[in-house]
């Protein structure tokens, strides 16, 4: 072998193993952002989850608010009803026992409508109740709306760092990971204290 051939042969080696190196460090930083992709999809998952539980908790507290607030007027009109069926039997009736004790039993009846504490179904409690009802739906709903905006910054960082594999720019992957971070807050915010910030 010639100086001149043995200098390209080094080159060549050289040049390939500069290539295989570069190729090496290419396949252990795309093995890095799978990873991320994989740990970010995993999140995702689980920041879904906690969404959908936090949506059906909302839908059962506004059902049962609202199912509390019909039995609330509904007492609120037999009350009425009880009341006036009082007053008319009053007016219209001649002063007798009778109609006295009817009157006074449909008055004990309407006083009782408003106030049950022994079943709690007066609507003084039945107020009370679907207030905690609807607190409970308006907290479920505001973690609701967290767990949304973490999904969605999640979903955005997946593709900024599939997008990183496939174009080779490493700022990318950089910009997957804050987002993800973005995204975990946002769960978390879903989970411990969802009324804290309002957007």
């Amino acid at each position: 072998m010639e100086a001149h051939e043995t200098h390209e042969t080094i080159h060549e080696v050289a040049h390939h193993d500069q290539h295989a190196e570069g190729a090496h460090h290419k396949t252990s930083r795309n093995r890095k952002i799978a990873v991320l992709i994989s740990v970010l999809a995993a999140l995702l998952a689980i920041v879904e989850a906690g969404g959908k539980s936090a949506q059906n908790t909302s839908l059962s507290a506004n059902i049962h608010a609202n199912d509390l607030w019909a039995f609330y007027q509904a007492k609120h009109i037999r009350s009425t009803i009880l009341r006036t069926a009082a007053d008319q039997l009053e007016l219209a009736a001649a002063n007798s026992d009778a109609v006295a004790k009817k009157v006074a039993d449909w008055r004990a009846t309407s006083q009782r409508y408003e106030s049950e504490p022994e079943t709690g179904e007066g609507r003084k409690e039945l107020a009370a109740k679907a207030k905690v009802a609807e607190a409970e739906r308006d907290r479920a709903l505001a973690s609701y709306h967290m767990f949304e905006y973490g999904a969605a910054a999640l979903q955005i960082a997946i593709v900024l760092a599939s997008a990183s594999v496939v174009t080779g720019m490493l700022l990318l992957s950089f910009v997957a990971g804050g987002l993800g971070s973005v995204g975990i807050a946002f769960a978390l915010l879903g989970w411990l204290a969802p009324t804290l910030i309002h957007l």
